[in-house]
């Protein structure tokens, strides 16, 4: 089999695409077929088609949770956490439209773990000396960013955790009102699924 001979998906038979072929343990993927492929599952290219069909079909029934879900809260910024707290599920989704995203809908008991993590970015500044050349300060100087992630921990058979960032806007203090409020989203959504 040569590199450019045609290729054929392994799901649904349609031809793959010069740059469209997603590789699986055992065949071949195209990449219609892997956009239908939960936004949290990460090991595709160690899964067999086989693994891929269940998972599918397992994406086409979340569809059908997707519609019945009612949302009575919704935690988070860009990235929200949506629960039915009637039904005790949750789905985790930037999309504005939730049917067509179909984010997984999953079972609260599902739950093992959620956390968060504060990751602090530091970049040193400069100064411009008398000759022109950029040098540091004595001592140096920072400028600082925080990067809220929260991780949840799923008994899930396609992927065992959802990780996100909470806000795209990054604050500079551990004293700002921005840094306050993400923390406190960070520790609601905790105490959401806990």
């Amino acid at each position: 089999m040569g590199l450019f001979d045609k290729k054929f998906c392994d799901v649904c038979g349609e031809k793959i695409g010069l740059l469209g072929n997603r590789k699986l343990d055992d065949g071949n993927l195209c990449k219609n077929c892997a956009a239908k492929l939960s936004p949290f599952f990460s090991d595709r290219r160690h899964s067999t088609v086989e693994e891929i069909k269940q998972q599918l079909a397992y994406r086409e029934q979340n569809q059908q949770a997707v519609a019945a879900f009612v949302c009575t809260r919704t935690l988070g910024n860009r990235t929200k956490v949506y629960i039915d707290d009637n039904n005790r599920r949750f789905m985790v989704s930037r999309a504005s439209n939730l049917r067509e995203a179909n984010p997984d809908v999953i079972d609260m008991s599902q739950i093992t773990a959620c956390s968060y993590n504060v990751e602090e970015q530091k970049s040193e500044k400069y100064r411009t000396d008398s000759e022109g050349k950029r040098v540091s300060f004595n001592p140096p100087r920072y400028d600082y960013t925080y990067e809220f992630e929260v991780t949840i921990g799923v008994n899930s058979p396609w992927f065992n955790e959802i990780q996100f960032e909470l806000s795209d806007d990054r604050p500079e203090s551990r004293t700002s009102t921005e840094y306050r409020n993400l923390e406190y989203q960070a520790n609601e959504i905790r105490a959401a699924l806990a």
